[in-house]
């Protein structure tokens, strides 16, 4: 494997899951946003994502976002240059984000994301042609063009390849997009608890994108905070990292990921990534066995690689 390639971080601590975000919303503080803002330019993010929406930790009603955008948005945008990324399933919360977002500052806003699930797909995509944004599409979701709010999970890469492929035609045809304006993300499951194939699905599905002349160019991010979670939290970022390596070798090239942790690539002769692929490839269906059962053997695999970083 050669080194990998760089990965672009989509800033991801405007977020109330951080205990940071979520003291900064309950005070409506916006000198705590702007310090957020900053650290993550400093730390050389590409993008800023602008996620208030509530957690299990906070519940956080949907007008008292639309009446904070106005502050928040110009706050962010005086802080630092580097365009946002808006994070929101909700028509109004993007429309009130673009209203807002002063164009002429950093470069073209993401609009995260677009779905299967959505039920307003033909007014975000609207916004997208208005306001001329970037655009991230969940590929995991299956998606048959008029079906708009009906979905279900994608369980094989060449689901995700048809979801990508539907996603980047609608976006020409009807906004106007080029490939580079637009991001795909082909899902992240949790790799300790993936008993469904999902990681394999996601990196193979980047693959065969990336193969697509129609497709070529466009770009593709994780939510990366996902993939380690529940293991043990020495090894937690390193796994992270070793999965950038392997994702960047089959087109990844952009993340939402904590900057904090030093989201970038491990060096392709690191022993963890061969680890990892060792763990994933145990994880691929043999002869006729179920998912399932290939998915306990990746499990397994991650448990061997977590089992000297458990106290």
């Amino acid at each position: 494997m050669s080194n990998p390639s760089k990965i672009n971080i989509i800033g991801d601590i405007i977020n109330n899951a951080y205990g940071r975000a979520r003291k900064s919303w309950e005070a409506r503080e916006i000198e705590g946003y702007q310090k957020l803002a900053q650290s993550q330019a400093e730390d050389g993010c590409q993008y800023l994502d602008v996620n208030i929406d509530g957690t299990q930790s906070i519940m956080v009603r949907q007008q008292e976002m639309i009446d904070f955008i106005p502050t928040l948005i110009p706050a962010l945008q005086e802080a630092t240059d580097v365009p946002l990324c808006f994070d929101n399933p909700a028509y109004i919360f993007h429309k009130t984000c673009m209203e807002n977002y002063d164009f002429s500052k950093g470069g073209k806003p993401i609009l995260n994301s677009i779905a299967a699930s959505r039920t307003e797909i033909d007014e975000l995509l609207a916004l997208v042609k208005k306001y001329d944004t970037k655009v991230l599409v969940m590929a995991s979701e299956r998606y048959l063009e008029g079906t708009s709010g009906d979905s279900g999970q994608c369980f094989s890469a060449d689901e995700v390849y048809q979801s990508a492929k539907v996603f980047v035609k609608i976006l020409k045809d009807k906004t106007g997009r080029i490939n580079d304006d637009i991001i795909i993300d082909p899902g992240l499951a949790p790799v300790g608890a993936d008993t469904y194939g999902l990681v394999n699905m996601g990196l193979d599905a980047m693959k065969m994108i990336t193969e697509d002349d129609e497709m070529h160019g466009v770009h593709f991010s994780v939510g990366l905070s996902n993939f380690a979670w529940g293991t043990p939290k020495l090894i937690r970022h390193e796994l992270e990292r070793a999965y950038l390596t392997l994702g960047s070798a089959v087109g990844l090239d952009m993340a939402l990921a904590n900057s904090e942790k030093n989201p970038t690539p491990l060096d392709a002769s690191d022993p963890l990534i061969a680890q990892l692929k060792r763990a994933l490839d145990a994880g691929r269906v043999v002869g006729d066995e179920s998912q399932e059962d290939a998915g306990f053997r990746q499990a397994e695999g991650i448990l061997d690689i977590c089992a000297a970083f458990i106290d």
